[in-house]
């Protein structure tokens, strides 16, 4: 056994830890059990020009040849593009070996191409590509890469999963993705974004290897519950099936491999509510080992990385300790495995100098241009996160020096898109939280704990009320207040310093939404101009079912104004004007397809929210994100209408940057307060998500909220809500 901790070289070719399984296929072509997922990693000027740098990872049988891709140009997006000549012809790469043990090997291309003078389409092939499930067919796959003048055109998506005991049937499944296909067939994404939850893995404690613990009833226990070798293995097997059986369903399979993704992971990417127990429960065994577990599948399926050499198990507890090389192997874990061990670590990552109090790897936050004047950064609010901290004060150091150095080197960004995971623009909850933590609780949960009485009130985990979690998983908890305060004002800094717009996105909570930062009304200053002025755009969840109405009515009651400090204010902005419905119909029983022109049965629409309710949407959703002025290069069928007529200033001596009235300090900041507000929802321009607005300006973002008219639709047609975001003209804030 101690051989396996010897680094060594893979007959493909990879270094690695790990004896593999020795095994070599005799199956005629590659094997494939999953895939191919393709990852959108980065910009850079490394290859003597600019250059698209992503990755494609397949997962196999055990006992492959190194597999082989070509990619090729295909053509341009828009036909009728004069000079659509390429300027690199078909490039060959070979696949590194991630991970391989007797059951699978994950393979990992690192591919790149030269951005074009035209929005370009790109085929790969992977060469003998077959699939184990017979019943499935190789095609060649196609992306989208957007000109070297454009900015990415961007899904943003979140909770892609069920919850534990949800009816998948009544759902339609994960219908919305058919919608995302059918937007991406008339205009293509560069890039998806998923905010976290891109898998649900809770219901290894349900009907997998973590039942039998979460059946005991002694809390004491279960928190000394061993997680040796055996249940390792058994939540290895577990996650790795979950995986391949979620990634390999249609119409999600088709998304990934055809619309590059960055992803960040969340709570239900490893368990329900990981790292917002208590912390005396969060660090018992059992929560430690599924830790480990879901982050080495998060690496390989999600970041198509390496995993680590090994993962904890309290029959091997020194593999998490740092200490020389070799002494972090577990040689239990290595028989008949192969891991690799120098896995080219890309600059994409931000990576946190100490691993996580729960998963004791460190923090991947992300950084990535998307394409001219977009740049992108996804916070990892998971890997540090207790239930009074989501990262460390040294973490938010690292991602802002990174923001600064990339921000001050490239003075033509002109956004960022800041992903959270969670929202941090929302309504308070303060009062229920109290409710759920005062001494009224303590004799229901006696009760509970001798009888039973009001079982579904608690979680199987800590005892706790089960809504803690997530209510302490919100920025908006009062524990995470003041590192809220001081996550805004970081933002609001390095806004002003840069005259860069930020955006944030977030999900998690299975409703949308649209929540913003500003000025308060008394400093006078427009959106154009405010540098607090910063849009959280909830989207979630595009596969989980939403809340019930009642829900999403009470936090629309809840939409005050709030304060985030003398000069900040905060609130929702009403921007659901109506229920979804396709155009033309009001509620009731309506053609199934009438919107995308389609006639295909009838599905019922129901009543979304209350009338007083324009403030949340408890209905499955996604979000598409643009620029709201055409580009010269972009698909001639984009053709922006003329904006409406409003006063307008120089931007940077640039095109016209539309300015807004002066703000009137008595105006309700939950309605419209800028040019691209107005008229936010079903009637704003933005709203159907294909055609650029020309609003805000040539740095102006469109976007629309794509929300789910029936789960009874098979084909998830959606109707849309929009505004525009106005680039930042900082000069003249205060």
């Amino acid at each position: 056994m101690a051989g396996y901790v010897q680094p060594h070289t893979d007959p493909s070719g990879a270094e690695g830890v790990g004896p593999g399984p020795q095994l070599v296929s005799t199956a005629p072509g590659l094997e494939v059990l999953v895939g191919p997922l393709l990852n959108y990693r980065r910009m850079s000027n490394e290859l003597g020009a600019s250059t698209w740098h992503g990755s494609v990872l397949v997962v196999t049988r055990p006992g492959q040849e190194t597999p082989e891709l070509t990619l090729t140009p295909v053509g341009a997006v828009d036909g009728s593009t004069e000079k659509a000549s390429f300027t690199a012809g078909a490039n060959r790469f070979s696949a590194d070996k991630l991970y391989e043990d007797i059951n699978k090997a994950f393979w990992r291309f690192l591919i790149h191409l030269p951005f074009q003078e035209f929005e370009s389409r790109w085929q790969y092939d992977i060469k003998g590509l077959t699939y184990a499930d017979k019943s499935k067919t190789e095609k060649p796959q196609v992306f989208v890469v957007p000109s070297i003048s454009q900015s990415m055109r961007i899904l943003f998506h979140s909770c892609n999963g069920f919850s534990v005991g949800t009816d998948v049937d009544a759902w339609s499944g994960p219908a919305l993705w058919n919608d995302v296909l059918r937007m991406h067939a008339q205009k293509p994404f560069h890039v998806m974004l998923g905010g976290g939850d891109q898998i649900y893995n809770d219901g290894v404690r349900v009907d997998g290897p973590l039942k039998p613990w979460t059946a005991i009833s002694n809390p004491h226990k279960r928190r000394e519950f061993p997680f040796g070798e055996k249940m390792r293995d058994d939540c290895d097997e577990y996650y790795f099936n979950n995986y391949v059986r979620w990634y390999g369903q249609a119409p999600f399979s088709t998304a990934n491999s055809q619309i590059p993704q960055v992803n960040i992971w969340d709570d239900h990417d490893i368990i329900d509510g990981f790292g917002s127990y208590t912390d005396r429960f969060m660090r018992c065994a059992v929560f430690r080992g599924i830790g480990g577990v879901a982050h080495k599948y998060y690496l390989l399926f999600q970041q198509h990385m390496a995993p680590p050499k090994s993962t904890f198990t309290t029959d091997a507890p020194q593999t998490t300790s740092v200490g020389p090389e070799g002494t972090d192997v577990d040689p239990e874990q290595l028989k008949k495995t192969f891991v690799m061990t120098n896995d080219f670590q890309d600059p994409s990552f931000i990576v946190g100098q100490k691993p996580g109090p729960y998963v004791e790897e460190r923090s991947r936050s992300i950084y990535a241009q998307l394409g001219a004047r977009i740049a992108f950064c996804g916070i990892d609010a998971r890997t540090e996160r207790t239930r009074h901290q989501i990262n460390y004060p040294e973490t938010y150091r690292m991602i802002f020096d990174r923001l600064n150095k990339e921000f001050s080197a490239n003075k033509e960004l002109k956004h960022l898109v800041l992903l959270l995971g969670v929202p941090i623009a929302y309504p308070r909850l303060q009062w229920l939280e109290n409710i759920l933590s005062s001494p009224i609780i303590g004799p229901i949960k006696f009760l509970n704990k001798r009888f039973g009485f009001a079982g579904g009130l608690f979680n199987q985990f800590d005892g706790s009320v089960d809504l803690l979690d997530d209510l302490d998983d919100h920025y908006t908890a009062h524990q995470h207040k003041h590192e809220r305060r001081d996550l805004m004002h970081m933002l609001q800094n390095f806004s002003k310093e840069h005259s860069v717009r930020v955006t944030i996105l977030g999900g998690d909570v299975h409703l949308a939404a649209i929540g913003r930062f500003f000025s308060s009304p008394k400093l006078g200053i427009p959106a154009e101009q405010d540098f607090r002025y910063m849009p959280n755009i909830v989207s979630s969840a595009i596969t989980n079912k939403p809340p019930p109405q009642a829900v999403a009515n009470l936090l629309a009651k809840r939409n005050k104004i709030h304060h985030l400090d003398h000069d900040t204010d905060e609130t929702l902005l009403e921007i659901f004007d109506r229920d979804p419905r396709p155009a033309g119909q009001a509620n009731g029983v309506v053609s199934n397809g009438v919107a995308n022109g389609e006639t295909n049965g009838d599905i019922d629409v129901k009543k979304k929210t209350a009338d007083t309710n324009h403030a949340t949407m408890p209905s499955r959703n996604y979000a598409i994100i643009c620029e709201s002025y055409p580009s010269a290069t972009g698909t001639s069928s984009a053709a922006a209408p003329q904006p409406q007529a409003v006063p307008s200033s120089a931007t940077n001596g640039d095109a016209p940057q539309q300015t807004s009235a002066p703000v009137d300090r008595k105006a309700n900041t939950r309605k419209p307060m800028h040019v691209g507000e107005q008229g936010a929802g079903t009637e704003h321009p933005a709203a159907n998500g294909l055609t650029a607005t020309g609003l805000c300006g040539r740095y102006g973002l469109d976007v629309s909220l794509r929300v789910e008219i029936s789960p009874s639709d098979r084909e998830g047609h959606t109707d849309g809500y929009g505004f525009s975001i106005p680039a930042l003209e900082v000069a003249a804030a205060v």
